[in-house]
């Protein structure tokens, strides 16, 4: 099988690439361009230490006006966004399929830890055996045709145990320290980025529920639901971001963080569940961001595309941010959280 396998510069992919070539199948490699940080360099030295050819792909205008556009344009709205998210769906992803199927490939592959599997006709990913790597909460919005051409070799694997066997193979990369921030913004600096981008956020007034001026902050880009630390002003007691208000340019603080007990969905994707035809209700397991353990919910999926999800216990989640939907460890479907 003739297999393209984007590869990132890091450990995970090299491996992914090594273990397909000891498998027996053709492989080559993709370093897509997508900023300016992109390691082609280290991408390029993997290629050769694994003897097959590399394609550089520049995706940059693509990234530019879809994954920072996205997070310019959701921080400006009180929204926190998950740029790895887009960016999968609509340019890493979706540029790799659509090379390899304009050049003969008949598979594609990455480093990500989950696995893809088929039931019933659908396409859906599952987690990875090692829960603190597993990466299906970032793969959630990948179409059926994408991920029935998706091969994930290290899916199963423990990430220790893919660094050791990569230095025992003598990957260069074996010891690459995995990336932590957004990737086109290594400082992790967003708020300047937007900034120097669309000039200088207005500042603004921070109100308690009751809409009491308690101070000013430094503008709504630079905070998130959810957000204790950092704040910029001392109430003398412990205060939590509960509302972003980008019409009044108003950030609520309350003492304390209620949650809510029922949240709304957009841009629904299904994936091991079909779309509903009807009103369904069903009970799944949730994720409301990456990091967030698993908890149950009743999900309310509409025939009109809307999906509302209901708690037995508030939860504390950023609209913006992505609910995935779990039975028994198979994405089912997902969407952004709404207000």
């Amino acid at each position: 099988m003739k297999i393209l396998v984007g590869l990132s510069g890091g450990v995970d992919s090299a491996y992914a690439a090594l273990k397909l070539i000891r498998a027996g199948h053709t492989v080559e490699g993709a370093i897509l361009k997508m900023h300016e940080h992109t390691d082609i360099l280290s991408a390029r030295s993997v290629a050769s230490e694994l003897c097959i050819p590399l394609h550089e792909i520049d995706v940059t205008k693509r990234f530019e006006e879809i994954v920072k556009e996205d997070l310019i344009n959701c921080y400006l709205n009180g929204k926190t966004p998950n740029p790895c998210i887009i960016c999968n769906e609509r340019v890493k992803f979706a540029a790799l399929y659509e090379y390899a199927a304009k050049n003969g490939f008949d598979r594609i592959a990455t480093g990500h830890y989950a696995i893809v599997s088929e039931k019933n006709g659908r396409f859906a990913v599952e987690t990875a055996p090692d829960t603190r790597k597993d990466q299906s909460y970032m793969l959630y919005r990948l179409p059926q045709n994408i991920l029935s051409a998706l091969v994930l070799p290290i899916g199963e694997e423990n990430k220790a145990d893919v660094r050791a066997n990569s230095a025992e193979s003598g990957v260069s990369v074996a010891g690459k320290k995995d990336s932590q921030e957004i990737c086109f913004l290594p400082d992790g600096h967003y708020a300047d980025y937007i900034e120097n981008k669309m000039g200088k956020s207005p500042e603004g007034d921070f109100v308690d529920p009751a809409g009491r001026v308690l101070g000013h902050h430094k503008g709504i880009i630079r905070y998130t639901v959810g957000q204790r630390k950092g704040l910029g002003i001392s109430l003398g007691k412990r205060a939590f971001v509960t509302d972003i208000s980008p019409e009044t340019n108003q950030i609520t603080l309350s003492t304390e963080m209620t949650g809510k007990t029922e949240i709304e969905l957009s841009s629904i994707v299904y994936s091991g569940l079909e779309p509903q035809a009807e009103a369904t209700a069903r009970f799944f397991e949730v994720k409301l961001r990456y990091t967030a353990p698993l908890i149950g919910c009743m999900a309310q999926m509409y025939s009109d595309g809307r999906v509302r999800l209901e708690f037995e216990s508030p939860v504390i989640c950023a609209p913006g941010q992505s609910a995935v939907l779990y039975d028994n460890g198979r994405v089912m479907l997902g969407g952004y959280i709404e207000r």
